[in-house]
């Protein structure tokens, strides 16, 4: 999925020799030729949003919102002295107004570390591990609505940064990774901790630039923070070599963008006369539903005047919680394989289907051909290459989530007497399968349901904090029983399911957001995955809080042998198997080791209290909460199956 991976083809190139850039390059594919004049491209999956150069021609266009801070922008240097292309990096990005970096340094990135020390404005928080570093800017992005900031070294350095940039891309999160890279001369030689990180990330990347003039670091700089939050955001990477890094320079900032094609392929905003006939469609229904995914977080505003003005349900994805109030009587929560009944009733029912910012996900369709198959679908979505790419919809629309919801409301308000929307009897179809079908857990004697620790954060926190998750059961049960208020509280990796997630997108919510309460939910194997990170949280003295829902095992995959495996365990019980007694590892050290007050709690009477304790407790905390791992996540809903497959009982104290 994503949108606009574009690249040239890979050839070998070899510079024409100048007082600049006089180093043969070799075996060593660019994302861009080094003359524009002859350029060309591929295109590596179908694309409407391109971050391709078509055309040799200079095109100037300004970004938004970044001329005027250009203007204002003082300089530490003056306008004729020359500095290091890594100083112009930096004061490239102070320009941009990036206050936080996420940076691990390495030999090939090191003049980038050092010009970071001479910058008043911008702070590094660093991280233990390059993955921790990506997930981090991951966190500070989704939290916060800006790009995410993370650098790295070359070769291993760079390639810890993969799954942080696959993750952004399915996510479609504005993400600007940096890399070291070896100097010009030594690129193809199999150097010293050379990787082609172009290469490697040419298809999870919005876009990608090896850097070989010093003088374009402005300009790709600029270009890259545009492609990065326009349009479908998306993660782009900088490849910087170190001589570029260390050649002296008089920066040009006032050279203009060189992105034609890409330029030429953003949306325009909707038509009246399409929105008009959705209106119609939406006045003709009887039973509509609105499906909401991550493209519409940015609408909440727009979106929860849409549903006031005609009453329509909402069910969200797992990208799209919190565009509108999960705690509203008119939220269907979630929708898919582990979705409420309602949700998955409401769409299986529904006779128009408002699908705005989605992709058509299989964990949220399964079956294609069963999914809405009685309703007309229209789809609103930035990108066209999402827009029947799954599923055909009747009307669509591409273009920007939120211009639609403005232009539709406008219309549902002028014509607000004519049309006289009433889904009442619909909506109270809906209330009585929310009687039927709450979402629910059993209690086992003193045992804490992992559920029940969910609810009860939610209920002490107000569902106003900032959750992240990592990967699993624990992700599904957090998505259900938190009910999320406003976009952007909650953040998890949804298109790639990386485990390790939940504890560094913490630390990039917390550093984005100082004053909110934030809380990695998290399940002992994801946790693990990233635990260094717990160093970081010290350090800089985040404000962290863990709930760590600790069962002992890789839970949902262990849901899925108990269910289809005969609970046959194939290397999913994470304990000590000599001492299976114990918990093991003890997460209490872990948390000791790095200064963390931790706590460990397994009976259910004593939950609330611990986890009020966690919450008052000032810094990190690290609440470790011993579940019973026979907890299966429901409903559910089987790969590829229909609604009418729904799972709604049982554990992993039954054989199936």
């Amino acid at each position: 999925m994503a949108a606009a991976t574009t690249s040239s083809s890979p050839i070998s190139l070899t510079a024409k020799p100048s007082s600049k850039s006089p180093l043969p390059i070799s075996r060593f594919s660019l994302p861009f030729s080094l003359t524009p004049q002859k350029h060309s491209s591929r295109l590596h999956r179908p694309l409407s949003i391109s971050a391709v150069l078509n055309s040799p021609v200079n095109v100037n266009i300004a970004p938004p919102e970044k001329t005027d801070k250009n203007k204002t922008f003082t300089s530490r240097y003056a306008p004729d002295e020359p500095r290091k292309g890594a100083d112009i990096l930096v004061e490239a990005l102070e320009r941009q107004g990036v206050e936080t970096v996420f940076a691990y340094p390495g030999g090939a990135s090191m003049e980038i570390h050092q010009a970071l020390t001479r910058s008043s404005t911008i702070r590094n928080v660093l991280p233990r591990h390059e993955q921790g570093g990506v997930f981090a800017a991951e966190g500070y992005a989704r939290s916060s609505g800006k790009p995410g900031i993370c650098i790295a070294t070359s070769g291993p350095g760079a390639t810890n940064l993969v799954s942080g940039l696959a993750d952004a891309m399915l996510d479609s999160v504005p993400l600007v990774a940096i890399t070291g890279q070896v100097p010009r001369r030594m690129i193809g030689t199999d150097a010293f901790q050379e990787t082609p990180i172009v290469e490697v990330t040419r298809s999870i990347t919005k876009h990608n630039y090896l850097v070989m003039d010093v003088d374009d670091i402005p300009r790709i700089v600029q270009e890259a923070f545009f492609l990065a939050t326009s349009g479908r955001p998306g993660p782009v990477l900088v490849d910087v070599p170190k001589d570029i890094q260390q050649q002296l320079a008089i920066p040009n900032w006032d050279q203009p963008m060189r992105l034609p094609g890409y330029m030429s392929r953003l949306p325009q905003p909707p038509e009246v006369s399409q929105l008009g006939q959705i209106v119609r469609l939406i006045a003709e229904s009887k039973r509509p539903v609105l499906y909401v995914g991550g493209g519409s977080l940015n609408s909440s505003e727009e979106l929860g005047r849409f549903v006031e003005l005609t009453g329509i349900p909402v069910a969200s994805t797992l990208m799209g919680l919190g565009s509108y109030p999960c705690n509203d009587e008119l939220s269907l929560q979630m929708l898919g394989m582990h979705g409420t009944v309602y949700a998955n009733y409401a769409v299986e029912h529904s006779d128009l289907l408002l699908a705005f910012g989605v992709r058509f996900d299989d964990r949220v369709t399964g079956k294609l051909e069963a999914f809405a198959s009685r309703a007309k679908i229209v789809h609103i979505d930035i990108d066209s290459a999402e827009i029947g790419k799954n599923k055909t919809p009747h009307v669509s629309v591409c273009g920007d989530v939120k211009l639609a919801l403005q232009g539709m409301n406008k219309v549902l308000e002028s014509r607000a007497e004519e049309l006289k929307l009433d889904f009442g009897v619909w909506r109270s179809e809906l209330s009585e399968q929310k009687q039927k079908f709450p979402l629910s857990f059993k209690t086992f004697g003193e045992a804490i349901p992992p559920q029940y620790a969910i609810q009860v954060l939610d209920e002490l926190t107000d569902g106003k904090a900032i959750i992240s998750t990592g990967v699993g059961q624990h992700q599904m049960w957090a998505a259900q029983f938190y009910k999320y208020r406003k976009p952007r509280q909650w953040l998890s990796s949804s298109g790639l399911g990386a485990m390790g997630f939940g504890l560094p997108a913490a630390i990039g919510a917390s550093v984005a957001n100082p004053g909110a309460i934030v809380v990695d939910i998290d399940g002992d194997g994801s946790f693990i995955m990233n635990v260094q990170e717990l160093a970081t949280i010290r350090v800089e003295n985040l404000p962290v809080k863990i709930l760590l829902l600790n069962n002992q095992h890789l839970g949902m995959v262990m849901q899925w042998e108990d269910r289809f495996y005969k609970a046959n365990r194939a290397h999913t019980y994470l304990g000590d198997p000599a001492r299976e007694s114990e918990i093991f590892p003890n997460m209490l050290q872990f948390a000791g080791a790095c200064g963390i007050p931790a706590a460990r709690v397994t009976k259910k009477e004593e939950l609330r209290e611990a986890i009020q304790t966690m919450l008052d407790t000032p810094g990190p905390y690290l609440l470790d909460v011993i579940c019973p791992h026979q907890e299966h996540v429901l409903p559910m809903i089987p790969s590829g199956g229909t609604f009418k497959d729904v799972i709604t009982e049982g554990d992993g104290r039954t054989k199936y």
